[in-house]
C-alpha cells in the first residue's frame, strides 16, 4: 500500500503555448488517465487562453476564453511565450506580470480535478525544453499559483516520453521506440534507446526537428473542438497526398534500417485519413499507436516512478540532455576505513542536482572529486581525479561545509566554508568557490 488513496492525485501536466493537458493517477501504481473537455469524448486540449471583461476584475479560460465576446473584453493567448519574455502586459488599460496571468490559467485548469478529487498530492511539469529560464519562469509559476502539493518537480518531454515507456509492457523494451509529434513548428521525432551492456541499463532519447506543413493542424477558434473536422474536411486528395509523401520520408529517414518495434504518433496533426503509405510503411514489424495525449501521461507516471520506482525503473537510468550524465563522489575515511562517498548520480536532472555536507581534513588542504562519466562516450566508465585546492586553509585538522550543485548543465560548482574546529580554532571565515567542467 503506497501513501496515497481516493481522495489523493499524482497528476501530469503538460503545458504549451497553445494548449494544456491533465492526466493523473489515484495512486503510485494506478494507470495514468487524461481529463477530458467533453463528456464522452476525447478532447484533452485545454486551450491556454485567458479572457478579461473589460472594466472589471471577471477573468475566463480555456474554451470559454475562445468563445467569449471579443467587444465585450480582450483575449490574451500565448501566455508561456509572454512568460519567457518576462514584458508586462497591458490589458484592458492595465499592465500585468505575464507569469501570474500564466499562473492564474495554471490554477483555474488545475480546479478541473475537483471534479475527480479534492486533493492534489502529487504534481509533474512537462514542457518541451528546460533552459535555466523556463525553469526559473516556471518555479516562479508554481509559486504565484500557491498550490498545496506535497511535491512538485518538472521534466521535459523526451524524459515524459521514458516515462511513459517505463509503464508499458516489458516486451516494448526489446527494442528501440519512435515517437513523432506533429505540431505547429514542424514535426519533431524522438527515439528512445538502450545501452543494454550497463547495469543499470543506460536509455537515452536522440531528438530530431522537421520542417513540415500546417496544413494538418485544427485553428483554434470560437469552437476548437470541431478545428480537427473542419481541417479534414478541408484537405484535398491531393493535399493529403502531398503530406503523406512528405511524411513518408521522415519516417524513412528516422526509422532507418530498422531496430524500432514501437512508434507512437502524437500532436494536432495527425490524423490517419491522410496518413496511408506512411503509416503502411510504419506497420511493417512494428505496433504503431496514434494518440494526442502521450506527455502528459509521461508526466504523470514520471512522478509516480519518483513516489515508488517500478521494476523497470530500477532496471534503468534515463540520460536525456537535462540530466547529470556522471557520478560525482569523493574517497573518505569511515570508521577508520576509506570508501567511496557518492555526492551526486548520473541519472539526476541538473537543475535539482545538490550535495551538502559538513566533513573534517587531516593534514592538507584540499579536496579530491572522483568523477566517473555514464553516458555513450568514449570517456564513459573512466574515473578522473580532480583536486580543489583550500590555499590558506589554517590549522592540520579543520571541519569543513561544502556545496555541490550544477548552475549549467555540463558545470560542476563547488562552495566550500571553513568551519574551524570547535574550541580549538574558531573559523577563518574563509571561503573557496571552484567550478569544474564535466565534459
Amino acid at each position: 500500500m503506497g501513501f496515497l488513496n481516493s481522495d489523493r492525485l499524482i497528476v501530469g501536466y503538460d503545458l504549451g503555448n497553445e494548449y494544456c493537458q491533465i492526466s493523473y493517477a489515484v495512486s503510485e501504481d494506478g494507470e495514468a488517465q487524461t481529463l477530458s473537455q467533453v463528456a464522452g469524448a476525447e478532447v484533452f486540449n485545454i486551450p491556454a487562453a485567458l479572457y478579461k471583461r473589460k472594466g472589471t476584475n471577471q477573468w475566463l479560460w480555456g474554451r470559454e476564453a475562445l468563445r467569449a465576446d471579443s467587444e465585450e473584453g480582450v483575449l490574451v493567448e500565448n501566455l508561456l511565450s509572454m512568460a519567457l519574455g518576462r514584458e508586462p502586459v497591458v490589458i484592458d488599460g492595465e499592465s500585468f506580470d505575464p507569469v501570474a496571468l500564466l499562473a492564474l490559467f495554471f490554477k483555474r485548469s488545475l480546479g478541473l480535478l475537483s471534479q475527480i478529487s479534492q486533493k492534489l498530492t502529487a504534481l509533474m511539469i512537462t514542457c518541451a525544453t528546460l533552459e535555466r529560464g523556463i525553469l526559473d519562469m516556471l518555479s516562479r509559476m508554481v509559486e504565484c499559483a500557491q498550490l498545496k502539493a506535497d511535491r512538485i518537480a518538472i521534466q521535459s518531454y523526451e524524459e515524459s516520453f521514458y516515462s511513459y515507456m517505463l509503464r508499458q509492457p516489458k516486451e516494448f523494451w526489446a527494442s528501440d521506440s519512435i515517437l513523432f509529434d506533429y505540431r505547429r513548428g514542424g514535426v519533431q521525432a524522438m527515439r528512445m534507446e538502450c545501452n543494454r551492456r550497463t547495469t543499470p541499463i543506460v536509455a537515452f532519447v536522440e531528438e530530431r526537428r522537421f520542417d513540415f506543413p500546417e496544413d494538418a493542424l485544427p485553428g483554434w477558434g470560437k469552437d476548437s473542438t470541431r478545428g480537427e473536422e473542419d481541417v479534414r474536411a478541408a484537405l484535398t486528395c491531393e493535399k493529403q497526398q502531398e503530406l503523406d509523401a512528405a511524411f513518408l520520408r521522415i519516417a524513412e529517414e528516422v526509422c532507418g534500417e530498422g531496430g524500432a518495434g514501437s512508434v507512437f504518433l502524437i500532436g494536432d496533426g495527425v490524423a490517419r485519413d491522410w496518413m496511408k503509405e506512411s503509416l503502411r510503411f510504419l506497420c511493417k514489424g512494428r505496433r504503431v499507436f496514434q494518440g494526442n495525449n502521450l506527455f502528459s501521461k509521461g508526466a504523470c507516471c514520471g512522478m509516480q516512478e519518483r513516489i515508488l520506482p517500478g521494476e523497470a525503473g530500477m532496471a534503468h537510468v534515463f540520460l536525456g540532455k537535462d540530466k547529470l550524465k556522471a557520478n560525482i563522489g569523493m574517497r573518505l575515511l569511515r570508521q577508520g576505513e576509506e570508501s567511496y562517498y557518492a555526492l551526486l548520480d548520473a541519472g539526476e536532472n541538473w537543475y535539482e542536482a545538490e550535495h551538502v555536507m559538513e566533513l573534517y581534513i587531516q593534514e592538507g588542504n584540499e579536496l579530491a572529486l572522483t568523477i566517473t562519466p555514464l553516458a555513450e562516450s568514449v570517456a564513459a566508465g573512466r574515473s578522473r581525479l580532480v583536486r580543489i585546492a583550500l590555499e590558506g586553509l589554517p590549522g592540520n585538522v579543520s571541519r569543513l561545509w561544502a556545496r555541490f550543485f550544477l548552475k549549467e548543465e555540463k558545470r560542476l560548482s563547488v562552495e566550500v566554508k571553513d568551519l574551524g574546529f570547535g574550541g580549538f580554532r574558531a573559523s577563518s571565515g574563509r571561503v573557496w568557490k571552484e567550478e569544474i567542467e564535466l565534459d
